[in-house]
């Protein structure tokens, strides 16, 4: 099985979700920093959508200026759009395999895609 994880090694959950899906059996890791390689708009709406969330879901609050900026209350298409724009804006880690899409917080999350 292939995972793709979304991840930001300076976040202690994103590299919790890393060591997990490495020590998975039968699992190769397709790791991606998003922060030096942003998803498109179109990449967001898609993992979105297939996670079952909205992007505001998707949205990093915590060391942010997110809730500032109205992000919270925005429509889909103007937070997909600054999370494409400032990638810090993601929260993370997203990851996908072929059982789906979870935003793996808690770390535990990425159970229900192994």
């Amino acid at each position: 099985m292939k995972a793709t994880i979304w991840h930001n090694p300076g976040c202690g959950t994103s590299r919790n979700v890393l060591e997990i899906l490495r020590a998975a059996p039968g699992v190769e890791v397709e790791v991606i920093e998003y922060i030096k390689h942003p998803p498109s708009v179109d990449q967001l709406a898609a993992l979105y959508r297939e996670a079952g969330m909205r992007p505001a879901e998707g949205l990093r609050l915590r060391g942010t200026d997110a809730e500032e900026r109205g992000l919270t209350k925005a429509d889909d298409d103007a937070v997909l759009a600054a999370m494409a724009a400032e990638p810090v804006l993601i929260e993370r880690p997203l990851v996908r395999t072929e059982k789906g899409v979870r935003l793996c917080r808690p770390k535990e999350k990425v159970q229900e895609i192994l």
